[in-house]
């Protein structure tokens, strides 16, 4: 455990982390004060951050699984201990960790007599397990088990329902919320009009991430769903004859490209890694996936290009023209060519 005393400032608005600790593999706890804040701010924030938390950061699940010879859901194996609804809902339980987009598959191979868990399953490279001894089933005989397995990332909580059930597979009820829960509480201080308050947030994980890196991805993620009313009055002026249309600030890859190789300068943005551009995780996690590593390999694709990317929206590509406007000029001069 993790205790700080804290100090309240009175000049800028300052975030602290004042206790931490790990309960079990599978909770872990952080508590965090944002101060000082103005009367009324500290309710505001602390409401829209919760909501965040627990609702808007992705988490990784078992969302499927299957195997031969199983009539139905609440039907028993030969020589398994538990039946095939008891394991469904060993498997929801599993906690797992990615970065992963879209779907994967998995499964699990073992031999009996014993105990099946966590650490029998067979993942993709992508994936972790947080807690490999969560039981999954007992086989009092020597059989084999083998179960395929589909994993999903999403956010959220997914009920399954009766048309869900295809292939002989059984959909499995996905939790994908790796915050437990989520309190915040305020702290006033101060007399009349100079009164202040401090924000108290508490996070609880269930070990996929830790609450540092919730409160983080859960401020990201509250950042990008506000972008577009800042840059309404923009968004505006590209606007014609009243018409939805994509369209795209005044400023092409291809053009900047076209005057680094000019100056002799393209060899040199092979050695500048979109790592340093301080892109929002998903947005980076994208790119790394479409094999844009370096900035030469993001000036090399285009704006539809960009589009085409899985998931990609066109506010991200908004996001980068801004992002690259801003530091594209740094990144040359800091580095000399």
């Amino acid at each position: 455990m993790v205790r700080e005393q804290i100090r309240v400032s009175i000049r800028t608005l300052q975030w602290k982390c004042v206790e931490s600790r790990i309960d079990s593999k599978r909770l872990y706890y952080g508590r965090f004060i944002l101060s000082p804040l103005m009367k009324g701010q500290a309710d505001t924030i602390g409401i829209a951050m919760r909501r965040a938390l627990l609702g808007e950061i992705e988490g990784t699940c078992i969302t499927r699984a299957k195997s031969e010879k199983i009539p139905h859901e609440y039907s028993t194996m030969r020589g398994i201990q538990e039946s095939v609804h008891e394991i469904l809902m060993n498997l929801k339980e599993i906690v797992l960790r990615s970065n992963l987009y879209g779907t994967r598959n998995a499964s699990i191979c073992a031999r009996g007599p014993g105990y099946v868990t966590a650490q029998d399953i067979i993942l993709p490279p992508s994936v972790e397990i947080i807690d490999n001894t969560q039981h999954i089933a007992s086989l009092t005989e020597p059989i084999n088990l083998y179960i395929e397995l589909q994993i999903e990332r999403n956010r959220g909580y997914h009920i399954k329902t009766p048309n869900n059930f295809q292939d002989e597979s059984y959909p499995i009820d996905a939790v994908f919320m790796p915050v437990r829960n989520a309190n915040h509480s305020i702290h006033s201080y101060g007399n009349g009009n100079e009164k202040q308050e401090i924000l108290f947030l508490e996070i609880w994980t269930n070990g996929s991430l830790t609450p540092k890196e919730a409160l983080h991805e859960a401020s990201r993620n509250l950042i990008d769903l506000f972008i577009p009313f800042i840059h309404v009055e923009k968004e505006n002026l590209y606007l014609r004859d009243n018409q939805d249309k994509d369209t795209f600030p005044l400023f092409t890859f291809h053009d900047e490209l076209a005057k680094l190789r000019k100056n002799k300068k393209e060899i040199a943005l092979k050695y500048l890694f979109i790592d340093q551009l301080e892109l929002p995780p998903r947005i980076y996690n994208c790119l790394k996936r479409s094999n844009i590593h370096t900035l030469l390999d993001l000036l090399n694709n285009s704006q539809e290009d960009l589009m085409k990317i899985e998931y990609f929206r066109r506010e991200d590509v908004k996001q980068i023209f801004g992002i690259l406007e801003k530091h594209l000029n740094f990144f040359l001069t800091k580095n000399k060519f």
